[in-house]
């Protein structure tokens, strides 16, 4: 069993940044892809960025050059950090470890990021 806490939203202003966290409860959290999806009100959960356990990284078109996905193995914990924010990235951020067979995908049960003047 799988536990992912997220961590770090918050309401700041457009042009700010946030790093938002996401812990996980096993060891074994550095062999699995990982993911960061979002959610606004009335809308589709959609990707905003990925990584695999060998670091290689993708990203929605629309935060590239913002956010960048990392991971640090020792801490079993993921990370986005979040520059240039702007309104429309203000939705719940969840993060999702994406388990290979026979293990399913876990997902945290998110946090929310508000920019706003």
């Amino acid at each position: 069993q799988v536990q992912l806490v997220e961590s770090g939203g918050g309401l700041v202003q457009p042009g700010g940044s946030l790093r938002l966290s996401c812990a996980a409860s096993r060891s074994t959290f550095s062999r699995y892809p990982m993911a960061w999806y979002r959610q606004a009100p009335g809308k589709q959960r959609e990707l905003v960025a990925r990584i695999t356990s060998g670091g290689r990284t993708n990203y929605a078109d629309s935060v590239k050059g913002r956010f960048t996905i990392s991971r640090d193995n020792s801490k079993n914990t993921m990370y986005l950090q979040m520059n240039s924010l702007k309104p429309e990235d203000t939705a719940v951020y969840y993060c999702k470890l994406e388990g290979f067979s026979p293990l399913p995908d876990y997902w945290g049960q998110g946090t929310q990021v508000a920019v706003s003047s």
